[in-house]
């Protein structure tokens, strides 16, 4: 998580940090949106060698840490892609609405003058997707550090079937 927040903050016009106000703005209740909207720039700052810039590599660089909706999110938000409403068909399933909604505010955060706030006032955000995006999977997996959701029925924790 450090690494990530360090990355962010190397970006020269906090379009990210913008981006991701006026989604919680729009959205509230959309974290993973709001994240998206947050670490969309990181194919910008994440160079690769020859110094081209690439969605795909920010998108499968946070993957692991933020889930597979955030990285879907940000890879099909880049505006080298069609448009989100055409036809393509990506696997962005019930996220076409979500990804229309990010373009428009990444595109809406090129505005001088919106307070965003500070990078640090998203940590705790990025903290609580970062715990989510490991609970996907089987209860009691070695990546859960939570153990089963509360009432599952999974083979782990307190509350296990008897």
């Amino acid at each position: 998580m450090l690494e990530l927040m360090e990355l962010l903050r190397a970006d020269p016009d906090d379009r990210g940090l913008r981006t991701a106000a006026l989604l919680r703005r729009s959205h509230p209740f959309d974290k993973e949106l709001q994240i998206a909207g947050l670490v969309h720039r990181l194919g910008h700052l994440l160079r690769l060698s020859d110094g081209t810039v690439t969605v795909g590599v920010a998108a499968e660089s946070i993957r692991p840490l933020l889930g597979e909706r955030v990285a879907r999110l940000v890879r099909l938000q880049s505006p080298e892609r069609p448009h989100p409403d055409s036809d393509d068909d990506d696997g962005d399933g019930d996220d076409t609405e979500a990804v229309a909604t990010l373009c428009q505010a990444r595109d809406a955060a090129t505005a001088a003058g919106l307070d965003a706030g500070v990078l640090e006032d998203w940590q705790p955000l990025l903290e609580l997707v970062a715990a989510g995006s490991c609970r996907v999977g089987s209860p009691g997996n070695a990546i859960d550090p939570l153990g089963a959701p509360r009432g599952s029925k999974g083979p782990s924790g307190p509350y296990r079937a008897r």
